[in-house]
């Protein structure tokens, strides 16, 4: 190894782990989704496959001189920005991409040009690491549960889709978060990626390749899911659910990644032995080069900037009230809460929770749900994944949205039992009342951001659904008695 390569590797290790040290808490919650997600245990490869691209790597990169150059210090300001946006947001894929791709321009950096065009696969293949896919979920059982109905129908047995839920005559089947299909579709995707890479030289040989290494994980989640409705529907029930996650769970994807590997050998353009890259074509790449100790300067100050200001904004007093009750409202009483079916909003570690039941002259009755947080930061938010009016933990699933009241949501509920229950949310940040998740996310990104106001507050109304009655109406009428949202929510929040 050369001086030059040795000083340049030696940079770059302290630099990795000054970074991982400074942003800490992000790689530490990646490894701690990489371990103890299964849909997410694939990652744990990923890092072992990445020494061994480089070390393909190795000898031909030897030939090469390392320089500092000035081009990813564009690379590392969008990572950090990124980085910003998704700590004021909360939207912790963010933070990972944004970590990682500071290790990736870091790495450019310091390496120059030529190495990092000989690394760039490499480099891409790190975006991996970060735990992306749980985004799909939703998509993922609504086309899974699609998929059933159109099999079942085919096959001649009778079935009732009602969101996520199929009914048969046997039974009610939920195609629930972890019946999606994202574990395998995830996994499928990155060894798509490797084997693009590896077995290719055509681009739309590797297009294509990874379009199947995406249709068919979905398609063959929607057969699976399909099967065990099947078995159930002719035998037994238990029998198909531990059918369904042995043999499926362990076999069948097995199955399917040999088949999808069978299908592509044919294509295959690269020889095995082929030369990762080519020295003596990537001396011709050449950029503008910087000093080290410029080029180490120019990217603490883009990496600390953002990272001090979000530190700053974190460390600003937010109060809420340490106490707050249940709100009085005109025309009607509270009563106790005896519901058909037990429902509770989640809203993880909220500063306060609240939830009761109110009944007018009419008979009608509604719930209501408040929770106050004095800031929003990871697992504290009020739009998240496992966080809502059916939360993650809970018997409730989603079944569709409603029309909603402006300014908020309005969504469908049910349980196996065919409870159903119709909830109006409305979320408030820094003087934004909306139901869009996306908006509330940019008024949090914009109060962490400018500095406004920490606090959040989810104002849920509700009513059950008892036979065949509407009901809309209670809600309507309940929420016409409250007649401002926002005052009430900032009451909550100790902002009035």
């Amino acid at each position: 190894m050369t001086v030059g390569w040795r000083t340049s590797l030696t940079q770059l290790g302290l630099v990795w782990a000054a970074l991982l040290a400074l942003f800490w808490r992000d790689a530490v919650d990646m490894a701690s989704i990489w371990w103890n997600s299964s849909t997410f245990n694939h990652c744990l490869l990923i890092i072992p496959i990445l020494w061994w691209l480089v070390d393909q790597r190795k000898s031909e990169l030897a030939k090469l001189d390392p320089n500092a150059w000035a081009a990813p210090l564009l690379w590392i300001a969008a990572a950090s920005f990124g980085w910003l946006l998704g700590d004021a947001a909360g939207v912790a894929l963010e933070r990972h991409a944004g970590l990682v791709m500071l290790l990736q321009g870091s790495a450019a950096l310091l390496l120059g040009p030529a190495v990092t065009r000989g690394l760039l696969f490499p480099l891409f293949y790190m975006f991996f690491l970060v735990p992306f896919g749980e985004e799909f979920v939703p998509a993922l059982q609504t086309i899974t549960a699609e998929m059933c109905m159109w099999l079942l129908g085919l096959t001649g047995i009778p079935a009732h889709i009602d969101g996520i839920y199929i009914a048969t005559p046997t039974a009610l089947f939920r195609v629930a978060e972890a019946c999606s299909g994202v574990k395998f579709l995830v996994a499928m995707v990155a060894l798509g990626a490797l084997v693009s890479n590896l077995c290719f030289k055509s681009w739309p040989r590797r297009i294509a390749f990874m379009a199947a290494c995406i249709a068919i994980p979905i398609m063959a989640n929607g057969l699976r899911a399909f099967v065990t409705i099947y078995i159930a529907h002719h035998g037994n029930l238990d029998f198909a659910a531990s059918f369904d996650h042995v043999v499926f769970g362990w076999v069948f994807f097995g199955i399917v990644i040999a088949l999808v590997m069978a299908a592509g050998w044919r294509f295959f353009d690269r020889a095995a032995d082929a030369q990762a890259i080519n020295a003596d074509q990537l001396k011709n790449v050449s950029g503008e080069v910087l000093k080290p100790a410029v080029a180490l300067g120019a990217m603490a100050a883009i990496v600390l900037l953002p990272f001090g200001w979000s530190s700053y904004i974190a460390n600003r007093a937010s109060p809420v009230p340490s106490q707050i009750d249940m709100p009085e409202v005109a025309g009607w009483q509270r009563v106790d809460y005896h519901p058909l079916h037990v429902w509770k909003p989640h809203f993880a570690k909220a500063n306060h929770t609240l939830l009761g039941r109110y009944r007018n002259i009419k008979g009608q009755e509604v719930d209501l749900f408040v929770a106050v947080y004095d800031r929003q930061s990871e697992g504290r938010e009020l739009v998240g994944f496992g966080q809502g009016a059916a939360g993650a933990a809970s018997d409730w699933s989603w079944i569709e949205n409603c029309h909603a009241p402006a300014n908020a949501r309005c969504e469908r509920i049910g349980t196996k039992g065919q409870n159903h229950r119709e909830v109006v949310s409305f979320y408030r940040v820094d003087g934004t009342t909306s139901g869009s998740g996306a908006q509330v996310k940019l008024a949090k990104l914009k109060a962490k951001l400018l500095g406004g106001n920490q606090q959040a507050v989810a104002i849920l109304v509700s009513a059950e659904q008892k036979g065949r009655e509407n009901p809309r109406p209670a809600i309507n009428s309940f929420l016409q008695s409250i007649r401002d949202i926002d005052k009430l929510a900032d009451h909550m929040a100790g902002l009035r």
